[in-house]
């Protein structure tokens, strides 16, 4: 009986993850980005949010485009 025929590698790394803002159990490899692409496929590699709420991060952060009113003119 062999150790290496007990594990496989995917029971040594971690498939499922906590995403730190919405706080549900995600697949690590489709639902979060790769952070360090030169590291492979560890799991120190991705980070602690989902692709979701990463995508509603930078939707909330952007900033909005400025409406001109009547008497303003733009700065061209």
């Amino acid at each position: 009986m062999d150790v290496g025929d007990q594990f496989a590698l995917e029971h040594l790394l971690f498939s499922i993850r906590r995403c730190r803002v919405c706080r549900i159990e995600k697949d690590l490899l489709s639902d979060f980005y790769m952070t360090r692409k030169g590291r492979g496929a560890y799991p120190s590699s991705y980070s602690y949010e989902c692709k979701q709420c990463t995508i509603d991060r930078i939707k909330s952060a952007r900033k909005k485009p400025k409406k001109l009113t009547e008497c303003e003119y733009p700065d061209w």
